[in-house]
């Protein structure tokens, strides 16, 4: 493998509290001291800026079952493109990730044509039905990272209970889709006044609420993490504020459009404003904001949800849910959040690196040396238009189409290979 080094960079290591301008030297796929090299390749970055390679929590790779909207060689290549150097793959595709059979195909399948890590996360119930629990057990052996039957939040109390329980004893944190089928069905969009002016069935925000408070109840009973994705009211960043501060083990993260946009969108009619959960409030989105700064929520993360222009191209009650996010989180966090002073960029880093890292119970996510060399660099003083034709993914169902933006992935290393090069 090659050696380098990367000179003139903005290093920023969030977990080991670096800021600063200076060299970082990868040799045999790990990171290593630049004066130990002894004929590496110079890459000069002119200040650009150097981080730990960013982690997705929440990824829809749709392979096996959807391969025109995705697959694992166009969804990381996406990821690459995004500064993503590993991505976690929801188990809701055809079939169901729920055996060590479907893990050990996606394992195979990313190893062959993926181009950054593909981490597993295997269903909580089989067939991702929310009736019985999966083989969580097998599931481990096999690979997988976490547990999720993302999309479809297990109903039944107890059953949740028992896969916590279990989950606890195998080491696997839970990543939660957190909404009441009884209160969300039939919603297209949020439930609030602009449901009202367009006449759709309103999906409540206490559909979220609920099962938040239910989780929080049994992490902190059963003494083990639950994650709450992409969450989306103000009452359930208070719940998690709440929690956090008497040390019950939840964890939180919130999107990019959950943080950019608002169910005032919905007005267009536009398919690619439709996503689950939906677009809250400007209040709710204000309260995500204010969460992601102070802590409370400790990730960013994509819900990369791929679909085809066809699937999109219905009527709104009639369209899936979902957008794609990988090549776009960056800048629009970057925009929103830093470029308006709301965090520093150091914060916004560490939502991306050391928050996930720790989610997963990833030790020392850094850039130590002799660790594995994933590395983002970007340009933060980039201004550039959002145009979807030029996405590496599959599928362009998105809303942030000419989009003015700042910050730029300009390279994406992975285990010391650059898998994506924008220079």
């Amino acid at each position: 493998m090659k050696e380098y080094i990367f000179k003139n960079a903005r290093v920023i290591d969030p977990l080991r509290n670096i800021d600063t301008r200076g060299d970082i030297g990868v040799a045999d796929g790990r990171i290593a001291e630049p004066a130990a090299l002894k004929n590496p390749q110079i890459i000069d970055l002119d200040g650009k800026t150097l981080t730990p390679g960013f982690i997705d929590l929440h990824v829809h790779l749709r392979q096996p079952g959807n391969n025109m909207a995705e697959t694992i060689a166009s969804g990381t290549a996406a990821a690459a493109a995004g500064g993503f150097t590993s991505v976690v793959a929801m188990p809701n595709t055809n079939p169901p990730a729920d055996t060590a059979g479907a893990i050990e195909f996606l394992r195979q399948t990313a190893a062959q044509k993926g181009v950054v890590h593909v981490l597993p996360c295997g269903c909580m119930t089989k067939g991702y039905a929310g009736e019985e629990m999966a083989g969580i057990g097998s599931l481990k052996a096999a690979g997988v990272v976490a547990l999720s039957d993302d999309g479809r939040c297990i109903q039944d109390h107890a059953l949740m209970r028992h896969v916590v329980e279990y989950a606890k004893s195998f080491g696997l944190p839970i990543l939660d889709h957190c909404e009441d089928k009884a209160l969300a069905a039939g919603g297209v969009m949020h439930e609030g006044k602009w449901s009202v002016l367009l006449g759709m069935n309103g999906i409540s925000g206490a559909a979220e609420e609920l099962m938040v408070a239910r989780n929080i109840i049994l992490a902190r009973n059963i003494g083990w993490k639950i994650h709450m994705q992409h969450v989306s009211v103000k009452e359930s960043v208070e719940l998690l504020r709440n929690a956090r501060a008497k040390g019950i083990p939840v964890t939180g993260e919130a999107t990019p459009h959950h943080l950019t946009l608002t169910d005032e969108c919905i007005k267009k009619y536009d398919t690619n404003y439709k996503m689950n959960p939906p677009l809250r409030s400007e209040e709710d989105r204000l309260a995500l904001i204010a969460g992601v700064a102070d802590g409370t929520i400790t990730a960013i993360a994509t819900d990369h949800a791929p679909h085809t222009s066809t699937a999109k191209l219905v009527e709104f009650d009639d369209a899936p849910f979902g957008i794609i996010g990988l090549e776009t989180a960056l800048p629009l966090t970057y925009t929103e959040l830093v470029a308006k002073g709301v965090v520093t960029l150091p914060e916004l880093v560490a939502k991306f690196t050391a928050g996930p890292a720790e989610i997963l119970g990833f030790e020392n996510y850094s850039l130590a040396p002799g660790r594995v060399a994933d590395l983002t660099i970007f340009d933060p003083d980039a201004h550039y238009v959002i145009d979807k034709k030029k996405f590496k993914s599959n599928s362009r169902n998105t809303p942030f189409d000419g989009w003015n933006v700042q910050c730029r992935v300009v390279m994406t290393v992975v285990g010391g290979r650059i898998v994506y090069d924008a220079r």
